[in-house]
């Protein structure tokens, strides 16, 4: 008799973070790509950015159902072209978040046939260099490089952001890399940075200090 794999749902904890995350970003999606991916930013034209309905990807392998974070249409500029970007937020170190990556590119490549950019947010504390890319090999060749675009908030110095008037980067400052005794600090130096912004009231939930 045929046995349908159990599909386990994402953790609450687990959701409601990268929701947050996802939130955030699609919110100040255009000062988020120029904050901290600026070599990006020139060929993007933001006055036109549509986000999709978000993608649910079954693993049946793993027995897993999981959402895909976000997925943004986007023009590029002087180019007839479009271009997708795919953001995945995590918050917890995955061993395989590499492949999974993949798995979401080659799904979402199936579904729409456009060129993508993959991007991952990283926002957990951990020493050890992530992978930016997941390979498949076989004994005398390398069949496939996947590359994705990384912003791992820990490791990124919250000191050489301050100056920014951007309301992406003031958001995710206290997510970056700083020390305990450095905490009152960087809760000054957001408030300073969000004294200088005319953010929009309705959009004051994303600077809680």
């Amino acid at each position: 008799m045929f046995a349908a794999p159990v599909i386990l749902e994402e953790k609450a904890d687990y959701m409601k973070h990268d929701r947050l995350f996802k939130k955030l970003i699609k919110e100040f999606f255009e000062e988020f790509i120029e904050g901290f991916f600026p070599d990006l930013h020139p060929y993007i034209d933001f006055s036109e950015v549509t986000f999709l309905e978000q993608e649910v990807y079954l693993d049946y392998i793993k027995g897993t159902k999981k959402e895909i974070d976000l997925l943004a249409e986007v023009k590029l500029n002087h180019e007839a072209k479009l271009l997708h970007i795919h953001t995945e937020a995590q918050s917890s170190h995955e061993a395989d978040f590499p492949e999974r990556m993949f798995l979401y590119f080659s799904y979402l490549y199936a579904k729409h046939r456009k060129p993508i950019q993959p991007i991952a947010v990283l926002s957990y504390n951990r020493q050890k260099e992530e992978p930016t890319q997941f390979r498949i090999n076989t004994l005398h060749q390398n069949v496939l490089q996947f590359n994705f675009l990384q912003l791992h908030l820990k490791k990124k110095n919250w000191k050489e952001y301050i100056q920014s008037d951007n309301p992406a980067v003031a958001a995710l400052l206290s997510q970056m890399g700083y020390k305990e005794h450095e905490r009152v600090q960087v809760k000054l130096e957001f408030l300073r940075m969000i004294s200088r912004m005319q953010i929009d009231p309705a959009k004051m939930e994303f600077f809680a200090v």
